[in-house]
Parts: C-alpha cells; structure tokens; sequence
C-alpha cells in the first residue's frame, strides 16, 4: 500500500527489546526513563499536528508493536486495537482519567489491557473548578480586558461589581472524588454552605461538612451546613454556585438544558470541568444573552475544540482550553502512570489493588512497584491483581 510521508519521531534505546509507542511528546522525563531502563525502545511521535488520524496512529503501530501511548483526543476502536494486535501488542494506555475515546469492548475481543490514569488530577481538577468559579464571580476576565484596553480612568463605585462567596451557598452535581474535593475549598476557603445531588451519598464529605461547622462555631463564627438534595432541581434552584461534576453517559448528556437553566438563580454562577456535552451549549449561550449576571466558567465544550456560536462574544462567560488537569505535578504523573500501565502489562505483572492510590508509583527517589497502576478493563481480560 502506498504510505503518506513518514511519520516523525524521536527514538530512545534504539536497540530495546520492547517497541513502545507515544503518541505525543509527554510532560517531564521520568516516563522516559521508566521505559528505557526496562529495555524498551521508546518511540515518540513528533509531528506537528494537534490530533492524530487514525492512519497516523497506524503508521506508528507499523507491523511490529508492543504497546502504545495514546491520548484521549485520538479514536481507539476496532480499527486500531486489531492493528496493534496483529503487531503482536498486548498493551494501551490513554494519558487520561477519562476514558470515552477508547471502545472497551474492542479492545477485549483483540486481548488489548486498556490503562487510564486515575488518583493524580482530583485536586488539581478541582482547583481548576475553584478557579473558574472565582474569576466568574470576581468579573477578572471583563475587567482584565478593561485594564489592557486603557479604559479604566478611575475607581468607580458600580466598575466590575460580582459575587461575595462567603455564606452563599455552592452546589455540587456529582459529589465523587473531584466533587468533592472542589466541595472541600469552596466551604473551607470561603465558608460556603454546601447542596449537593448524587446517586450515592458522600458520607467523607458531609462529615467533614459537619465537623468543620462545629469548629467554626466553637471559634465564634457562623457554622457552614450541608444538604444532600433528592433531585438536582433543587440544586441548581437554591444554589449561587453550580459545579458540574458527573460522568458522562446517555444519562448526563445535555444535563443542563434550557429548562433547567430557567430554574437557576438569574445572578448564579454555572462551572464545568467535566465534559463538555454534559451542558446543551447553543442553550446555554441564549441564556447569558437573556441574563447578564449569569455566569459560567466552562473548561469543556460540546464539540471541543470549538465553541458554539455566540459563546465568545459573551462577557458573562469564562472560557479555558480544557486545561483542569494541567498543572505540572499532574501532568508528569499522569505521563508516568501511563508508560507504567504500558510498561506492566508487556512485563506480566498484575494489576494494582486501588487506581485511586497510587502515591508509590509517583514517588521520583523509588522504584514503582512491579505492577500496572491502572487498567479499566483488567476483569473482563482475567489480569491478575497485585497484592497490596
């Protein structure tokens, strides 16, 4: 068959027994060196382009290839997973917590372990939700804009006026490990009371809710409260803060749709950090058209990378380039536990016991434990599981 041009590449340990594949340049070294030192030859790809065809990723698998790198922007189905198969590969891994590029499925009927990167983005992700939230209420994006645009002549009574956080109530949709750690800053930070939707009741959460409302009244100050709500209409009609936080599935898509958004306080503010088709967008563009003091903090979109039309002329709304996980501890960890899913499933080793807790294969000083940190599907492959 006629191939494109040849796919660029940057080659570690050139004579390694294992061929491993990344599709993408990885934050930080150690990833690097945790392959090379078990004898694989690293393959990174180079080229320029933001988001790899499957072809490209073909090029890459070539005919002899034992696991790959992949990212959660490329589509990993049957396609590719019979490809890396017939390479003789046993082993992928998404650099991702999120898995909804991946065909699960196709990779069982091609023997293919499937690896995520669990336990290393909860605070940063919430952190990120935290952000969004705060330059929402505090207008510092318009007024940023203002300041560089060599508008401001002078302190002004009514200039950027937002929301006071303190004692307003946040509500959480989605009160998992991510919910909940963006749950914990708003109401230690800012002493905001907390309503919360889940299927299952986060019962960490709410004793912390409740311990730390007794320590502020012991300090002589208002105690913050929680509530779990029995529908998540009441949350978004009591709530001055929205953070989304559930998974997406048939069940979630298009969560927040015109109708719930006509329920919301007209001055609340709405954050996302999930996924972008969790809110029905072209809604949500006509609401803060219809309602200027509503406001939004979104890092996800419904058809990333773009946005639906109207949503950047919107000064009632806070755009960022999915970046919640992007901080640098996050990110090396997430390369790290990425090549180790790749690294564990080509050396046999079993899979371990937590995804969630993964603190000893992040720690730089020690040698990661001889297994695969995370693999989604290792029930339906019968991977062993590592003792801890």
């Amino acid at each position: 068959m006629a191939m494109a041009k040849p796919i660029s590449i940057e080659v570690w340990n050139p004579s390694g027994k294992y061929r491993v594949v990344s599709t993408k340049s990885m934050p930080g070294m150690r990833w690097i060196r945790l392959l090379t030192d078990n004898d694989c030859r690293l393959e990174i790809c180079t080229e320029p382009k933001t988001i790899l065809s499957v072809d490209d990723i073909l090029a890459l698998i070539g005919d002899r290839c034992d696991g790959v790198i992949g990212q959660l922007t490329e589509d990993w189905g049957e396609v590719l997973f019979s490809a890396l198969k017939r390479a003789g590969g046993t082993a992928f891994s998404n650099m991702a917590v999120g898995y909804n590029n991946v065909d699960v499925e196709a990779a069982n009927r091609n023997g293919i372990a499937v690896g995520n990167t669990p336990g290393v983005l909860t605070e940063t992700t919430a952190e990120l939700a935290a952000s969004l939230t705060l330059a929402a209420a505090r207008r510092i994006v318009e007024a940023d804009q203002f300041m560089r645009a060599g508008l401001y002549d002078g302190w002004l009574p009514h200039l950027f006026v937002g929301n006071l956080l303190k004692g307003q109530t946040v509500g959480v949709i989605g009160a998992g490990r991510i919910g909940s750690a963006y749950a914990r800053m708003m109401i230690e930070g800012f002493k905001m009371n907390l309503i919360y939707y889940d299927l299952y009741q986060a019962t960490r959460l709410e004793k912390f809710v409740t311990a730390y409302g007794e320590f502020l009244k012991a300090n002589g100050e208002q105690p913050v409260t929680w509530k779990r709500a029995a529908t998540m209409e009441d949350v978004l009609r009591e709530a001055d803060v929205i953070s989304l936080h559930p998974v997406l599935d048939k069940t979630t898509y298009h969560l927040i749709n015109p109708e719930r958004l006509a329920i919301m306080k007209k001055e609340a503010i709405l954050v996302n950090a999930s996924r972008g088709p969790v809110i029905d967008e072209a809604a949500l563009v006509e609401h803060l058209k219809a309602n200027p003091m509503f406001r939004v903090g979104l890092d996800v979109f419904e058809d990333e990378p773009y946005m639906k039309p109207g949503l950047a002329d919107m000064k009632n709304a806070v755009v960022v380039p999915h970046i919640a996980s992007a901080s640098k501890w996050t990110r090396e960890g997430m390369s790290t536990l990425a090549a180790l899913n790749v690294l564990g499933k080509i050396k046999g080793y079993p899979v371990w016991g937590n995804p969630n807790q993964v603190e000893p294969f992040l720690n730089e000083n020690a040698t990661p434990p001889p297994a695969c940190p995370s693999i989604v599907n290792a029930k339906q492959l019968g991977l062993p599981s590592a003792k801890l």
